[in-house]
């Protein structure tokens, strides 16, 4: 099956056209020959970056470049643990049923989407360091573009692991579809060590190459993103020096500080803050909203019963009453996390920080909701040009208080539970709450853990978190899942991919 795609790299201020050919038996994209070079076109290379940086907005689950930050990533990071219920009406995409039930089969359209839109990302980003490595620019703009371009990369993979295990080491552009389909790299799985090596390598250069957050421009990848990155990676890898280590430096940096209002997070005015270390950065391209796509639409409050109000979406990703019942009282975090629906009996509704109300509960869906989802659609509020499908929502994937937590983690791991204990005080006190009562190694252990939820609730780590910890099995079986040990703590390889790779591409466990 050939066929050749045009699509756009859009940024600011500049749109550049590319010709992608798809291969038999490949997912990769493969350039077409006798296009424009750094030789021909001393832009390129730094377009092919901005494409990159573009590539973290995408989010189709049918079709097009596939999705990546999009429902199938919010279904398969949110909804699939216990802090999410699928959501809208129970017949509604029975793909993201199935992922929330363990029921997920090789066909599933969302896991094939997620494979699609990281390999495409991946394939935008190696195309950008062919580029760079010829591009006409002084050494240090060079390295600091490829350290950018080397972080997604490594993020993107990072998520792929995490995702399938074992995926296809994929780090050059292959020189035509003959290469695509004859090199085993393309088509086989690498095993998981490999992977993570790569991940590393390119967190590490990074790292070595990017400038601080106060010298750099709002939005881009920093030394500081990629070493909080790189000390997640090891705390999965449970190097707990290395994540101890790196977390302190980020900590000394003096870089980056709590938001004194946990609300104010994820709400426009919130936008690159003093917490911010790895943030997808939204806003408007041709007069038109440009943001994450499908992100805040598909988590919107849904109308349901009897109706009556514009409503803000499709209704997926409720919080679940085990995360409702997860905060301790008096917790701030509560209520800048979860929309409650009002089921008093009182018809009061839900008024939300910029005036909207939504109807009690026998005209919404559901009764929970994303607050973390939400983006006004009051002009004066937030900016918003009418595409709800694009609405200008940041995504939050890496703050200042993740890397308090991991930092708390490890030190907790080592024998150093003081210093373990008082990161974790601080991420208490802003919640509003008292210092923790744990003492113990182990309690301590607990207590961050159970911190980690609520701090980072809907925020994409749950489901990673539980299965890196080994308490998959037992918290989604107590949730009422049908998750099984030894296969769920994974997605199965898309079965198109499979027959794509001539059967080369095994399957795992389960599946």
């Amino acid at each position: 099956m050939k066929f050749n795609q045009s699509i756009k790299i859009v940024g600011a201020g500049v749109m550049l056209s590319l010709l992608i050919v798809s291969c038999q038996k490949s997912f990769l994209d493969v350039p077409v020959q006798g296009q424009a070079t750094t030789a021909t076109d001393p832009n390129l290379a730094v377009n092919l970056v901005t494409g990159v940086y573009n590539s973290l907005l995408n989010g189709s689950a049918f079709g097009g470049e596939g999705d990546i930050h999009g429902i199938s990533f919010v279904a398969a990071t949110n909804i699939i643990s216990d802090d999410g219920d699928k959501g809208s009406t129970d017949s509604d995409q029975q793909g993201i049923k199935d992922l929330d039930n363990f029921a997920t089969t090789p066909t599933n359209t969302f896991v094939a989407a997620l494979w699609n839109g990281y390999y495409n990302g991946i394939a935008r980003a190696n195309q950008a360091l062919t580029a760079l490595s010829t591009a006409s620019l002084d050494a240090t703009t060079k390295a600091q573009l490829m350290g950018e371009v080397r972080f997604i990369r490594g993020y993107y993979y990072f998520n792929l692991v995490r995702f399938f295990g074992k995926v296809p080491k994929v780090l050059r552009v292959p020189k035509d579809a003959q290469d695509a389909n004859t090199d085993p790299a393309f088509q086989t799985r690498a095993p998981v060590d490999t992977i993570y090596n790569v991940i590393m390598q390119d967190l590490q250069y990074a790292f070595e190459n990017l400038p601080l957050k106060a010298k750099a421009s709002a939005g881009h990848i920093t030394k500081g993103t990629a070493e909080s990155m790189l000390a997640k990676v090891y705390l999965y890898r449970k190097n707990w020096q290395q994540v101890l280590t790196l977390t302190q430096d980020v900590i000394n940096s003096g870089q980056y500080t709590l938001v004194p209002d946990y609300s104010i997070i994820w709400r426009q005015a919130g936008d690159n803050n003093s917490e911010a270390i790895f943030e997808v950065k939204t806003g408007q391209f041709n007069n038109s909203d440009f943001g994450v796509d499908g992100y805040a639409v598909w988590q919107g409050p849904r109308v349901g019963g009897k109706g009556g109000w514009t409503d803000l979406g499709f209704g997926f990703n409720n919080p679940t009453v085990n995360l409702v019942n997860a905060y301790e009282p008096g917790d701030k975090r509560k209520a800048a996390t979860i929309i409650a629906i009002d089921n008093s009996g009182k018809y009061v509704g839900t008024t939300l920080f910029d005036g909207f109300r939504i109807p009690s509960s026998d005209s919404v869906q559901n009764l929970y909701y994303n607050y973390k989802a939400y983006h006004s659609e009051n002009r004066n509020v937030e900016s918003f040009s009418g595409n709800r499908d694009r609405k200008q929502k940041n995504l939050h994937l890496l703050r200042y208080a993740d890397v308090l937590l991991m930092n708390a983690e490890a030190a907790n791991e080592l024998g150093q539970t003081g210093v373990a204990i008082a990161n974790l005080n601080r991420i208490r006190t802003r919640a509003g709450l008292a210092a923790t009562t744990a003492t113990s190694q182990a309690d301590v252990r607990n207590a961050i853990w159970k911190e980690r939820r609520v701090e980072l609730a809907m925020e994409h780590d749950r489901f990673f978190d539980l299965v890196r910890t080994g308490r998959a099995a037992q918290v989604m079986q107590a949730a009422g899942k049908n998750f099984v040990a030894g296969k769920n703590e994974l997605l199965p390889v898309p079965s198109l991919q499979i027959a794509l790779s001539g059967g080369k591409l095994d399957q795992n466990n389960g599946y």
